[in-house]
């Protein structure tokens, strides 16, 4: 990407200069994931998490047409008040950054910006996948496209759970891009710490997860990893009250014909007020978890690359 198009904060470059760890930060969290102002002190207090596990955060976002990696304290409030900042995922982000516009960025625009600017690390909620009902719809999200084509390691706390977890973990092994459970044996289930389905490997500390990543990267596949890491046990929702609240949200976007990129943040705002306001704390409790996972694995892969 061109300078112009692609601003690297002073801090992020010299740490990637210097090969010190960084991780990539996504912003939809800030305009679509949380009401305001919660979303902007969530993202701060992620950045704040992985300062605090010894490595530098880059949030990413697009201000005036320039994507920024590393937003200032101030262009994130600046992205948080813009009026009409669009959600930003492969297909659309081009032709927003190109009419000069502002929004931010989904996992698959924050893998594609991080993987340009050198990043190998990136924490986020839940990727998105295959939505339930895709056998009618059709309707994947592009998070998996950039999965597939864009080396980066991704920890989330899984899917997001209103997808059919059993076809995204399908459709993940037919891309190549592997699942390596943190502390886990089985895919999480975002708000619920596991489901049945298996991860493919398991790993318990940061320095062996770094390895096996490290080594995927540099094998030059092209496809990113998966970093399963479950939401903190006390941050868990019961199934029984998760699931009511997701079939009632689902037949409300199916009257009003919600779908395609509005499905997502239009189930999780009726999600926040059917379960009130538990699967917000929950997503707040992972994304924090998963900035820290996050952070300690980037710390790890710093540490490989010296010693190489």
């Amino acid at each position: 990407m061109s300078g112009l198009l692609l601003r690297v904060a002073e801090e992020v470059r010299q740490a990637l200069d210097l090969g010190l760890p960084v991780v990539a930060l996504e912003t939809t969290l800030v305009t679509h994931g949380f009401p305001a102002p919660r979303g902007l002190d969530v993202a701060g207090r992620m950045e704040a998490v992985v300062r605090s596990r010894r490595a530098v955060p880059a949030t990413i976002g697009l201000l005036s047409g320039e994507l920024r990696v590393g937003l200032s304290p101030a262009e994130l409030e600046a992205l948080a008040a813009a009026p009409g900042a669009r959600k930003l995922n492969l297909g659309n982000l081009a032709a927003h950054a190109a009419a000069g516009g502002t929004g931010s960025t989904t996992v698959s625009a924050t893998l594609l910006v991080a993987h340009r600017a050198g990043l190998r690390v990136f924490a986020t909620g839940g990727i998105g996948g295959v939505h339930r009902g895709a056998e009618r719809t059709d309707d994947v999200s592009s998070d998996l496209t950039a999965l597939a084509h864009l080396p980066v390691a991704v920890v989330s706390a899984g899917a997001k759970a209103i997808l059919d977890l059993a076809r995204t973990r399908e459709r993940l092994e037919t891309l190549g891009v592997p699942i390596y459970g943190y502390r886990t044996d089985r895919f999480p289930g975002f708000y619920r710490r596991m489901s049945a389905l298996p991860v493919d490997q398991r790993f318990d500390d940061p320095d062996a997860l770094a390895r096996a990543v490290d080594l995927h990267l540099r094998l030059g596949l092209g496809s990113g990893v998966l970093v399963a890491n479950p939401i903190p046990a006390e941050s868990e929702l019961a199934e029984g009250d998760f699931e009511p609240a997701l079939a009632e949200a689902s037949r409300e976007a199916e009257r009003a014909q919600v779908g395609g990129r509005d499905l997502t943040p239009f189930l999780l705002a009726r999600l926040e007020t059917l379960t009130g306001g538990a699967t917000l704390a929950a997503n707040e409790s992972l994304l924090l978890h998963d900035a820290a996972v996050a952070a300690d694995l980037a710390v790890a892969l710093a540490g490989l690359s010296r010693r190489r």
